[in-house]
């Protein structure tokens, strides 16, 4: 029993020194150069046509790009699975950098294009507060004005 566990805890030993000393891409099957060759080769490319066909000012759009964004997404998740790689990973996180300083690097935030709220929806936080403040202020003057009971 004592024998095993020392074989155990030399083969986990053995892993641990494998993982920090050679290189992710051996121990994770993940070919780094080819996956990113791939990636811009499928992905981005097809990417770069949607986009192309889609007018400029419309780029801000989410309800416009959603799906050819959503496609991205799912064809650089495919590459991985099929590549035996990790997703997301940083070659993931530095394509979509690229990709954001490339074609929505105008936008705002939210991703949205930013607007007035519709004037039913900002009336009443406007009016009610105005009304709630002059009912306040009447019964004030109102209340001030009745001397009754007082001596």
């Amino acid at each position: 029993m004592a024998l095993e566990s020392t074989s155990l805890l030399k083969a986990g030993l053995l892993l641990f020194v494998a993982a920090q000393v050679l290189p992710s891409s051996v121990v994770s099957g993940c070919n780094r150069v080819f996956y990113e060759g791939m990636i811009n080769e499928h992905c981005l490319a097809k990417f770069k046509l949607d986009m192309g066909a889609l007018d400029q000012g419309l780029w801000c759009s989410w309800r416009d790009t959603m799906e050819i964004y959503e496609r991205l997404t799912n064809c650089t998740y495919q590459v991985a699975l099929r590549m035996d790689c990790y997703w997301p990973n940083q070659i993931i996180d530095s394509f979509f950098m690229q990709i954001h300083r490339i074609y929505f690097h105008d936008c705002p935030l939210t991703g949205r294009l930013l607007h007035d709220p519709p004037t039913s929806i900002l009336a009443p936080f406007i009016a009610v507060p105005v009304l709630v403040t002059l009912l306040m202020t009447a019964l004030v003057v109102w209340r001030s004005k009745r001397t009754e009971g007082v001596l």
